[in-house]
This record gives C-alpha cells, structure tokens and sequence, in this order.
C-alpha cells in the first residue's frame, strides 16, 4: 500500500500539470521581480511593455513548453496547444504590464 501510494505520488508530481504549476510559478515569480527592478529603476510605461516580453526567456520557455506538452497529453493538436500556450504568455505579459503602469501610478510597489 505505501509503495502504490508513493508511486502515484511520484508520478503525480511529474505529471504535466504539476509542470505546468511549477513553471508557472516561476514564470510568474520572474515576471515580479522584473516588475520590481523596473519601478525601482523608475522604467517608462512604453519601456517596460517592449522589455517584459524579452525578459525571463528561460522561465517563459519552459512555462509555454509545459502548457503546450500538457495540451497535448489532452489531446489537443499542436497547433491548438501551442496556440493556448501563446496566448497564456500574452495574459501574463499583459496583466504585468497593467500591474506595473498601476503601481507607477501610485508610486507603489508590490508586497512581498
């Protein structure tokens, strides 16, 4: 029973899902603490935008390849994984970038 329990464990933690939560969160983790160096360093609006799509390469990478790996385990084609995956990308630039002209604004920053 605790070998069959483990196993599952084991295998639940390597599923897709959890890929897609794990690089997700470090995606997102990333994504802040540009956000954080962006304000400190009093970045333009327009600056900002251009850079957060360029920025985290590495984490957006392996975040979109884990959206897209788990689409397909769902058994969306390619093209519809990899479309979902873009635009989730998107989302997250886009909310970034709204987060950050926001805390600009206010002349904030983001808690911990």
């Amino acid at each position: 029973m605790l070998i069959t329990t483990l196993l599952l464990a084991a295998m639940v933690q390597s599923s897709p899902a959890a890929t897609v939560a794990t690089t997700r969160v470090a995606f997102t983790k990333c994504l802040r603490d540009d956000m954080k160096k962006a304000l400190e360093a009093k970045v333009e609006d327009v600056q900002y935008e251009m850079q957060v799509k360029s920025n985290c390469g590495p984490e957006r990478d392996a975040f979109r390849k884990a959206v897209i790996a788990l689409g397909r385990a769902s058994g969306d084609s390619e093209a519809v994984a990899t479309e979902d995956a873009d635009l989730q990308v998107e989302d997250y630039h886009a909310n970034f970038t709204e987060k950050f002209k926001d805390y600009k604004s206010t002349n904030t920053m983001p808690g911990e």
